[in-house]
């Protein structure tokens, strides 16, 4: 499921393995990708703590959190910015979810994602939805100075929900068949 919005060479469609990483979301407190595998994950990178749009936007996320929980998701949110800088950012704007630092070396996550932008030193306005698996179900890379909001997002997990539900009922329909091959043949 591709949404278009901006375009950007290196920008990781869906269908492609989630790039693993691991980054602070607190100056003590290290974060794995891999280790989220079995839920999706959804990763917010954005230019700056602090910036106007960034502000809204996370202040967004941390109003529809509850809605993303339903979906039994974990959202990231990622930027340049240290982690000591996240958690004043976190505790001046009351945030419920953990902002990763993508600090040193800067940008290195960001690049994986093809969500950096060398041009100032900061990452793109860029979402993600990642399936239990660790494979991007959801991308979008939204223009830099507007905020992408939470439909997106949401839709992509109502989609990332139909998807494993299809499977599911294959799964079962297919084991509740018969299997002839176990039969003892005459």
């Amino acid at each position: 499921m591709s949404e278009k919005g901006d375009s950007k060479p290196g920008f990781l469609e869906p269908g492609i393995v989630a790039p693993d990483f691991e980054l602070k979301s607190s100056p003590r407190e290290m974060i794995k990708l891999r280790d989220l595998r079995g839920k999706p994950v959804i990763l917010a990178f954005y230019p700056n703590d602090f910036s106007p749009v960034c502000g809204d936007q996370m202040a967004l996320y941390n109003e529809v959190l509850p809605e993303f929980k339903k979906y039994d998701a974990e959202l990231l949110g990622i930027s340049v910015d240290s982690a000591w800088c996240h958690g004043a950012y976190a505790k001046e704007k009351n945030l419920h979810f953990r902002l990763l630092a993508d600090f040193e070396p800067k940008g290195e996550v960001a690049r994986k994602y093809g969500a950096y932008r060398a041009q100032d030193g900061t990452e793109e306005r860029a979402l993600f939805v990642i399936d239990r698996d660790g494979v991007i179900h959801w991308s979008y890379l939204s223009p830099i100075d507007t905020n992408p909001g939470a439909d997106g997002i949401l839709d992509a997990l109502d989609s990332l929900r139909e998807k494993e539900q299809r499977e599911a009922d294959v799964s079962t329909a297919n084991a509740s068949r018969p299997d002839n091959t176990s039969e003892a043949r005459p």
